[in-house]
This record gives structure tokens, C-alpha cells and sequence, in this order.
């Protein structure tokens, strides 16, 4: 078991990574909350709490009271969050409530939103159950719903009181819904951690079949990263837009395709291999590097194929919220274990890197 600290301007607080964590929730979250309040409410899915809710359950006196969302990204919405918070200010939720969040990342963004507007803030916690939120969407405080124009528009800053990262859950996690979530962490060695992406590629296989140490390496590592680069830039000013390495690209795939094709991390994973490519081009890395950066991207894989156009996708990016004044920023690897973010990133470049993606994903231009 391991613990990270997550130490901001903002707030103070740990991710613990490890088995068992779920099965012992209750007593973890009274460390942290101080007490129990009266009134504790969980969010999560039909899917998990079916899966889960006896484990989850088992450590608490009294249940705490469930709301369901419904899983996609579709259920990602405003619309959404209101009928959650009703049904909390139905069940006699007041501002010393608390919410846990389990589930995976739509779950832990509309949590963390939720609890961030309901009374104008509550405490809550994150307990993510899949891999893709336990390194990546779980830490941070980025909270959010997405809206027709854009994914992730309409959200606010607002941190758990803790993060419980219980490797266990994973094992009931689908095969492709892991390959996914290793996306994040392919991306982390590439953006910060060398020793992260080596070994990623010299212990495919252990990971791949879910051993509970390499597991275990691949998340601590991958939340450390996270947490170092967010407790240097809270806010998304300079230093953590790293972290959106291939996420220009891939929300945009996932916005042209209806968030029904891919899922976030495929969709990260084929942004990736377009952002190599542009990173190529201009000389940031060697073809010898992009080579290698591709061939972990694919060995995580297999991304599905992708049937677009290059000009509906790079049309899309325009969308990004990293964007400001009209100014398209890009995050660019240089070199492996550290990246940059450009601002001069020009169309045609920009067609060159989505065509380039798209004929590795099969489409036919």
C-alpha cells in the first residue's frame, strides 16, 4: 500500500493506493472527516454498486444512501447533476453531509461537481473503480459535466478530502476498459517519468494480467506524477497543462464520434499518436523516439479503428478548452519524460498529425 500526498495552495490531502481499501472504507474516511456525519451519501452506478455494494457497505453502521448515475458520457450533463442533487436535498442532505464518489470517472467528475455546488460545497471522497480514474481523474480536483459544445465546459476546482485507490476492484474491470486506463499512464511516462514508461515497456505482460505489484508500481507511479505537477499548478496556469498530452485530439474524437466509439483513454491513446507525429515533425523528439513512444501506445492496445475525416476532427479541436483568445495550445512531448505547451501550432501541421493518426487507425481519406 502506498500513500501520495496531494499538498496545494488550496487543500491538503492523500491518495492511498492499495488492496483492501473498499472493504474497509468506513473506519479510512472517519480518520480523515474526523466523524461520520449523520448523513453520508454515495454516487455511483447500477454496474458497480451491483458488483460491489456489500463490500462497500460492510464497514458502515448505517448504509449510506445510494444515487445512482447512469454509465456513459452522455449521462455526463448538467441535467444530470441536478436530479442527483434533488434527490440528496429529498433524502434530508444539509451542508455537514458528506459524498463518497464510486465509480469511475464520470462518476468521480459529477461527484466532485455535485458536491462542490450542493449547499455551495460539501466534503466528499473519491473511491474510483477503474484504472483510467484511479491514476488520472480521481486526483487533482478538477471536477466538471460536459456540455453539447465541448467536453468538460461547465466544472469547477474542488478537492476530496482523500483518495482510495483500491487495486482489488480492478479485477471485475473488463480487458478493454483497463487498456484504456494504461493510456494515462503510458502518457505520464512520457510527459514526467522515464523510469515509469521503461517499466511499462519491459513488464507489458505482469500488467496486463492484472498482478497486483506491478499494478500496484503502475498506479503509485503514475498518481505521484499527477500530484507533483498539481501541487506546482493547481489552477491549469502553466505546468499542468502537460498533463493533456493527446486530450486536444482525443476529445475531440470523442465529441465527432458521439462518445459512442471510444472510449477516453482509446480516444487519448490515438491523440497521443497524433501529437507524436507533430512532435516528430518539428524536431521536439527523434523518429527513433516517436517509434518507440508509438510502439507503447499500440502495445496497451488494440485502439479501435476510426472511419473520419481529417478536417471534422482538427475543425473539433477548436473546441478545447485549453484554448484562449482563439489561440489553439498544444501539448508537445520533448524528448521522453518531459513535454511543453505551444501556442503556434498551425492548420496544416495540425491536418498532417490527425491524417497521419487516422491512416493508422484505417480510415480511407
Amino acid at each position: 500500500m502506498q500513500t501520495i500526498r496531494v499538498h496545494t495552495p488550496s487543500a491538503k490531502y492523500d491518495v492511498i493506493a492499495g488492496s483492501g481499501l473498499v472493504e474497509s472504507l468506513a473506519p479510512r474516511i472517519e480518520r480523515v472527516a474526523g466523524k461520520l456525519p449523520r448523513r453520508v451519501f454515495v454516487i455511483t452506478s447500477a454496474p458497480i454498486w451491483g458488483l460491489w455494494a456489500k463490500t462497500f457497505l460492510g464497514s458502515f453502521a448505517e448504509a449510506p444512501v445510494a444515487l445512482f448515475l447512469e454509465p456513459g458520457e452522455k449521462h455526463k450533463t448538467l441535467g444530470s447533476a441536478e436530479k442527483l442533487a434533488r434527490q440528496m436535498a429529498a433524502a434530508g442532505g444539509d451542508r455537514g453531509s458528506l459524498l463518497i464518489a464510486f465509480g469511475g470517472g464520470i462518476v468521480g467528475d459529477v461527484g466532485g461537481f455535485l458536491a462542490s455546488a450542493y449547499m455551495r460545497g460539501i466534503p466528499y471522497v473519491q473511491v474510483p473503480t477503474t484504472f483510467l480514474s484511479q491514476v488520472d481523474s480521481s486526483v487533482g480536483g478538477k471536477t466538471g459535466v460536459n456540455l453539447p459544445e465541448g467536453k468538460n465546459l461547465f466544472g469547477s476546482f474542488y478537492h476530496p478530502l482523500a483518495v482510495f485507490a483500491d487495486i482489488g476492484v480492478l479485477g471485475t474491470l473488463p480487458d478493454r476498459e483497463l487498456r484504456a486506463g494504461l493510456m494515462e499512464s503510458v502518457k505520464a511516462g512520457i510527459i514526467r517519468d522515464r523510469t515509469l514508461l521503461r517499466f511499462m515497456e519491459e513488464h507489458s505482460e505482469d500488467v496486463l494480467r492484472r498482478d497486483a505489484k506491478a499494478l500496484e508500481k503502475v498506479i503509485a507511479a503514475s498518481i505521484r506524477m499527477k500530484a507533483e505537477v498539481v501541487n506546482i499548478d493547481e489552477r491549469e496556469t502553466g505546468l499542468r497543462m502537460i498533463l493533456n498530452l493527446g486530450h486536444t485530439v482525443g476529445h475531440a474524437l470523442e465529441q465527432v464520434t458521439g462518445y459512442k466509439t471510444l472510449l477516453h483513454g482509446e480516444a487519448v491513446g490515438w491523440g497521443m499518436v497524433a501529437t507524436l507525429h507533430l512532435a516528430q515533425q518539428r524536431g521536439a523528439i527523434s523518429s527513433r523516439q516517436a517509434e518507440r513512444l508509438e510502439n507503447l501506445i499500440h502495445l496497451y492496445g488494440p485502439l479501435p479503428p476510426l472511419k473520419l475525416k481529417v478536417a471534422k476532427v482538427v475543425a473539433s479541436t477548436g473546441g478545447d478548452k485549453k484554448n484562449v483568445g482563439g489561440v489553439r495550445r498544444f501539448v508537445l512531448p520533448v524528448g521522453i519524460g518531459d513535454a511543453g505547451v505551444v501556442e503556434d501550432v498551425t492548420g496544416p501541421e495540425l491536418e498532417a498529425a490527425v491524417g497521419h493518426m487516422l491512416k493508422q487507425a484505417g480510415a480511407h481519406q
